[in-house]
């Protein structure tokens, strides 16, 4: 199995976006570099977490992004889902089947209880970990002082969006 960058991505711009205070946002291009991803794929990134409602976009010259949800309810399942979507880790291709001249049905392969069990431990361990269980993990020591340096330069980045008189 591999895992395509733009999850590893998107956890960490969550993770970002999760050290941000109440009414600030992150813009995209700010995490797009924080990241060294590209900004275009990197908004297509954007676009898919905010269709997934875990994060929401802000308009405006002031705008950007931030969570949509609070960091216990983000699973790192989650934001796989939203990039990759829901998709099988294993289609059987039938070899199988075709080496002993058997009808193509998900039982002429021998592998498939074994994947959709594995498929189902994984996505255990996907769904037990979160943004805030990943956020507690940053403030360990071996982290720290990169840590301390990259909310100095969140504090820089980040724009606070202004009360609406209204509310």
């Amino acid at each position: 199995m591999h895992m395509k960058t733009g999850v590893e991505q998107s956890v960490y711009a969550i993770l970002l976006l999760n050290m941000l205070p109440g009414r600030a946002v992150l813009s995209g291009e700010a995490i797009s570099q924080q990241l060294n991803a590209s900004p275009t794929y990197f908004q297509k990134l954007l676009r898919k977490l905010v269709s997934a409602d875990l994060v929401a976009s802000v308009p405006g010259v002031k705008g950007g992004f931030r969570l949509k949800k609070r960091p216990e309810e983000i699973c790192v399942y989650d934001i796989y889902l939203a990039i990759e979507g829901r998709q099988s880790l294993y289609s059987p291709s039938g070899i199988l089947g075709d080496l002993l001249e058997l009808e193509k049905t998900e039982a002429s392969c021998l592998l498939t209880d074994l994947m959709d069990e594995a498929e189902s431990a994984w996505r255990a361990v996907m769904e037990r970990e979160t943004v805030a269980s990943l956020a507690r993990k940053m403030e360990e020591e071996r982290f720290q002082p990169k840590a301390a340096e990259l909310q100095k330069w969140l504090n820089e980045k980040m724009l606070v969006q202004e009360r609406s008189g209204n509310r």
